[in-house]
């Protein structure tokens, strides 16, 4: 489980001071995925940035599984498995290579990670490019190569930023099955998107960010009532006008 208290993060510019976070809180569940929706720059990356510990809040509190990730980061990124919005990969070390590295990180031995490399190729269909560098790969077979070795060691909680982003609709398709799995197997899955037939297909709970803020939560349906709406999109355009009404 992933608790987000009252976070903020500023960031200076030449223009001044400018919020990209501003007491954003919420919870993400075990056996449950979370989607962080919201339009571009509305402080989706960076509030995971904070969540998985490469930024830290300036104020706020994240805790993973009842540890608090300030006081003891080491042990929060082992309970986490994270895709970052950057999708890089070695470029001269094969898919399995990456995964391998990535195992040896967290201490695995070679055959808990072949072990897993299995399980995970299986999953993401990789057993065609497994043994192929990754060089010169498809920005899909990028992507199920970071996802995999971001799994390697098992973790219970799982930090994806927009997975699907530039896939096409087979693979896309695929992640989706994928994503429910991790769910089916108990874990805490949390992921971003601006897409809201995603969204809506994948999401147990859907918290909605508009301008560093926390405009919406709850589940499809419930954010439909909430907006008075018998569609996601235009509910999600109702809280998102709100907020910017509110602010104008």
């Amino acid at each position: 489980m992933i608790v987000a208290k009252d976070l903020h993060k500023s960031f200076k510019t030449k223009a001044g001071k400018v919020t990209a976070v501003d007491a954003v809180s919420f919870e993400a569940r075990d056996g449950q995925i979370t989607g962080l929706l919201g339009p571009n720059g509305a402080g989706k990356t960076t509030t995971m940035r904070m969540l998985y510990t490469l930024m830290k809040p300036d104020q706020g509190q994240v805790m993973v599984d009842g540890v608090d990730a300030a006081r003891d980061p080491v042990t929060v990124r082992r309970a986490l498995g994270v895709l970052p919005d950057a999708r890089g990969v070695y470029k001269r070390l094969t898919a399995r290579e990456n995964i391998a590295y990535f195992g040896e990180l967290h201490g695995m031995s070679r055959a808990q990670i072949e072990q897993r490399t299995r399980l995970l190729s299986a999953a993401l269909d990789m057993d065609d490019i497994l043994d192929r560098q990754t060089e010169g790969f498809s920005q899909g077979q990028r992507t199920k190569t970071a996802i995999a070795r971001a799994l390697v060691h098992d973790p219970r909680n799982v930090i994806l930023d927009e997975p699907t982003n530039g896939l096409d609709v087979m693979t896309t398709r695929a992640m989706r099955g994928f994503l429910r799995q991790l769910r089916e197997e108990g874990r805490c899955v949390i992921f971003s998107s601006h897409i809201m037939q995603e969204v809506a297909a994948l999401c147990d709970r859907i918290v909605v960010i508009a301008k560093g803020r926390v405009v919406a939560a709850g589940s499809a349906d419930e954010l439909r009532a909430q907006a008075g709406e018998d569609n996601l999109e235009e509910a999600f355009v109702k809280v998102i006008g709100s907020e910017e009404g509110l602010q104008a």
